[in-house]
C-alpha cells in the first residue's frame, strides 16, 4: 500500500535544486517505481477531494483585487523547484480560490458536475499527448475520433447503417470534426457555407483563393449575411467578424413569446432581400440560415422543420446550433423536440455541456460527407493530400485527444443512463417552474424546454399593480394607453434595478448561484427585462435544494425591497 505524502506548504527557505540535464530528464520519464509516481497522484486526488468536500460557499471569500495580488509576479521563474512545492502553491493559490461549479446549489451556468472518472481520462490524455492533426501523432486516437463522430452523426442525421459502415473510417471524406468548442464548430460550419456560396468556376478561383473583396466584385454582391434569431449565441457575431462578413451583416430576427424565431418576421426579411435583389445589380447573398436547438439564455428550440422549408425555398445553407440541446437526442422519447434537425446541412454539438464532459470540446457534423472538402487544406510536411490525417479538414491545427472523454462516457452510461440523467433534469426544471409559478413574490418569464428557467422577483403588491395596468390597457384609448405604458416602464425599470441588487446579494451570500441576463421577449414587449437564469442539469441537485434556493432568494429580496418600496408604490 502506498501512503500518500503530505505536501508541505510553500516555504521561503528551500534547498537549491540542481540545474542539469540529468535532473530535468527525470521529469520527462515515468519514475522507476510506480509507488513514487502514485505518491503524487494520491496527493493530487486528495487535494481535489478536499476541495469538493470543504464546507463554505461556492466562491472563496477572497476579493478580486486580493486575488490579483496573488498573481502579480512580473518575472518568469528562473531557478527550478520541486514538484511538491509547486503543488502546494497550486493548492493555496489556485484550488482554494476556484469556483465550486459542481455544487448542487450552483445552478447558474451550463458548467456543472462531471463524473469522477473524467479525472482519470484527463490523466490518460495528458500522458499519451496525442495530436489529432496527424496520424503519425495520433494513431489509435484518430480512429476513436472518427468512430465517435460517426455515432453523433448518426444520432442527428439518422442515415442508414450501410452509410455508416461505408464511411465511418473513410479518410477521403469527413462526417464532421471535433473542435475546441461550439464557437469553433459554428466557425467551421459558416466557413463551409461561405465557400459553397462563392465557389470556383472556369474564370474564378473561388472565395478561398480570391478573398472577400474580389469575390464580391465577381459575383456582383453588395453584401453577404447570416440570418439567426435574437436568441442566437454571440459566437455567430464572432464568426461574422472572422469570416469577413462583419457584425452589421448578422441579421437577427425577433423571437416570439416562446423565444423561438418568428417565422413570419423571417419570411418578411427574406422577401425584402429577394425584392431588393430583383431590382438591383449589386445583390445581397444569404450565406446561411441558422436555427437554434437550445437557446443559451432560455433553453428553447426553433421550429426546425419550418426553417428547412424556408431554406429550401431560397436555396440557403441551413445550419443548426445544437451546442446546448443536442445531447438530449440520445433519448428517443425526447427526439420530437428536435423535429427537423435531421434535415439540417450542418449541426453544432457540444460534449462539455449535456454529455457532462469537462471543458472543452465541441463537434461540427455535416449531412453531406463531402462538404468539409470545401475547407480542406494540406501541407507537404504534415497533412498531405493522400494521407489519412483528420487535420486536413479542421480549422484548428494541433488538437488534443478530447473525444476520449465523451467516447468513454457513452460506453459507461449508455443511452439508458443518459435517459435517467435527462429525466432528472426535466423533473428539476418542472419543479423549479412550479415553485416559482406558485410563489407570490416571483414571476416566471419563460416556457422552459431544455433545463433553463428565467424568473424575477416582483413583490405581490407590485404584481397586482402591474396586472391592474394591463386590465386598464385592454380598453384604453391611445392617449391613456401611452400614459399606462410609461407607468409600466417605470415600474419595470425599478424592478430591474431591484433584481440586479438581488443578484449581487446572492453572490455575496454565496450559498447558491444563478446567473442573470436581459430579455426583450417577455410579456412586457418593448422593454428589456432583467431576469435571473437557472440551469437545472446537475444530477446532485434535488427538488428540496431548489426550494431552499428560492426561499433564500425571497428572504434576500424582501430586504432589498425595503429600499425600493416607496418609489415603486408611488408609480
Amino acid at each position: 500500500m502506498v501512503i500518500p505524502m503530505r505536501l508541505a506548504e510553500p516555504s521561503h527557505v528551500q534547498s537549491k535544486i540542481p540545474t542539469d540535464l540529468e535532473h530535468l530528464r527525470k521529469l520527462f520519464i515515468m519514475p522507476d517505481s510506480p509507488d513514487r509516481f502514485m505518491q503524487f497522484g494520491y496527493e493530487l486526488l486528495d487535494l481535489i477531494h478536499s476541495f469538493f468536500k470543504e464546507k463554505g460557499g461556492i466562491h472563496s471569500e477572497i476579493s478580486l483585487p486580493q486575488l490579483a495580488c496573488l498573481f502579480n509576479a512580473i518575472d518568469i521563474p528562473k531557478e527550478p523547484k520541486l514538484l511538491k512545492d509547486i503543488l502546494a502553491e497550486v493548492k493555496q493559490k489556485v484550488i482554494k480560490h476556484s469556483v465550486k461549479v459542481g455544487n448542487p446549489y450552483y445552478i447558474g451556468h451550463m458548467t456543472s458536475a462531471i463524473p469522477y472518472f473524467m479525472i482519470l481520462l484527463e490523466m490518460i490524455i495528458a500522458a499519451l499527448n496525442q495530436n489529432q492533426v496527424k496520424i503519425e501523432t495520433a494513431k489509435a486516437s484518430t480512429f476513436v475520433e472518427r468512430e465517435f463522430i460517426s455515432w453523433i452523426h448518426r444520432l442527428i442525421f439518422c442515415k442508414s447503417a450501410s452509410f455508416y459502415k461505408r464511411n465511418i473510417q473513410n479518410h477521403r471524406i469527413a462526417l464532421g470534426n471535433v473542435t475546441l468548442d461550439g464557437t469553433l464548430a459554428n466557425l467551421t460550419a459558416m466557413l463551409v457555407a461561405r465557400n459553397k456560396a462563392f465557389p470556383a468556376d472556369e474564370r474564378f478561383p473561388g472565395i478561398r483563393k480570391a478573398g472577400v473583396a474580389e469575390t464580391f466584385r465577381y459575383y456582383a454582391i453588395h453584401k453577404a449575411v447570416f440570418i439567426v434569431s435574437q436568441r442566437g449565441h454571440y459566437s455567430i457575431d464572432k464568426v461574422a467578424r472572422i469570416t469577413g462578413i462583419g457584425d452589421n451583416n448578422v441579421i437577427k430576427i425577433p423571437v416570439d413569446s416562446n423565444n423561438k424565431i418568428d417565422i413570419n418576421a423571417l419570411k418578411k426579411v427574406l422577401k425584402e432581400i429577394s425584392e431588393y435583389n430583383s431590382s438591383h445589380h449589386d445583390t445581397i447573398k444569404v450565406i446561411s440560415l441558422i436555427g437554434i436547438a437550445g437557446t443559451t439564455e432560455t433553453g428553447n428550440i426553433d421550429d426546425l422543420m419550418a426553417l428547412r422549408k424556408i431554406a429550401d425555398e431560397y436555396n440557403i445553407f441551413f445550419h443548426v446550433d445544437a451546442a446546448w440541446g443536442g445531447s438530449v437526442l440520445l433519448v428517443n422519447k425526447y427526439r420530437d423536440l428536435f423535429r427537423g434537425i435531421e434535415k439540417a446541412d450542418s449541426v453544432t454539438f457540444d460534449a462539455h455541456k449535456l454529455l457532462y464532459s469537462p471543458l472543452s470540446m465541441g463537434l461540427i457534423l455535416f449531412k453531406n460527407p463531402y462538404d468539409l472538402l470545401n475547407i480542406m487544406h494540406t501541407s507537404d510536411y504534415i497533412i498531405r493530400p493522400d494521407s489519412v490525417d483528420q487535420g486536413r479538414f479542421t480549422v484548428e491545427g494541433s488538437r488534443p485527444f478530447s473525444c476520449l472523454k465523451p467516447w468513454v462516457t457513452l460506453k459507461i452510461f449508455g443511452t439508458t443512463g443518459f435517459e435517467v440523467l435527462f429525466d432528472h433534469a426535466f423533473m428539476l426544471t418542472s419543479t423549479l417552474k412550479d415553485v416559482i409559478s406558485k410563489h407570490e413574490n416571483f414571476e416566471l418569464l419563460n416556457s422552459p424546454e431544455l433545463f433553463i428557467t428565467n424568473y424575477r422577483f416582483v413583490p405581490e403588491n407590485i404584481q397586482n399593480k402591474i396586472n391592474r395596468i394591463y386590465e386598464q390597457l385592454s380598453n384604453a384609448d391611445q392617449q391613456k394607453a401611452t400614459r399606462l405604458q410609461k407607468r409600466l416602464k417605470k415600474l419595470n425599470d425599478g424592478i430591474n434595478e431591484m433584481n440586479i441588487e438581488l443578484h449581487r446579494a446572492i453572490r455575496q451570500e454565496d450559498n447558491s448561484f444563478v446567473s442573470r441576463t436581459m430579455l426583450e421577449s417577455t410579456r412586457y414587449r418593448g422593454q428589456k427585462i432583467v431576469v435571473l437564469r437557472a440551469i437545472t442539469i446537475n444530477p446532485l441537485t434535488t427538488p428540496a435544494i431548489l426550494q431552499e434556493i428560492i426561499d433564500e432568494h425571497n428572504k434576500l429580496s424582501l430586504t432589498i425591497y425595503h429600499d425600493f418600496k416607496n418609489r415603486l408604490f408611488h408609480i
